[in-house]
């Protein structure tokens, strides 16, 4: 990311231990590598979050597609239901005219 070398990382230790001194330079590092810890926490936990609330909003528009899909299950059968309710009344229709056509003759 940064692109930082070796040399670069021992030029900055050596500003800072001219800057800061040999004697503060231990506890500013232990301070640094702290604060370095609770942001690299930080950000690992904010990540977690985001994928759990990913995965969570997956899983709500995999439940709302199937209930979708149930719906539309649901309107087929009930087609299926009308449609064999009309050929059984036809057919008891057709059969009454056969009857009457007996009946008649």
């Amino acid at each position: 990311m940064f692109d930082v070398g070796f040399w670069e990382l021992c030029l900055v230790g050596l500003v800072s231990l001219l800057v800061i001194g040999p004697e503060k330079l231990p506890k500013a590092t232990r301070v640094a590598g702290f604060w370095l810890g609770k942001t690299r926490n930080m950000i690992a936990s904010v990540k977690t979050e985001i994928h759990q609330e990913l995965q969570a909003e997956e899983m709500r528009q995999i439940l709302k597609e199937q209930s979708a899909t149930e719906e539309i299950k649901h309107l087929l059968e009930d087609g299926t239901e009308a449609a064999n309710e009309i050929t059984t009344s036809l057919k008891s229709l057709s059969e009454e005219q056969v009857i009457q056509s007996d009946e008649s003759k």
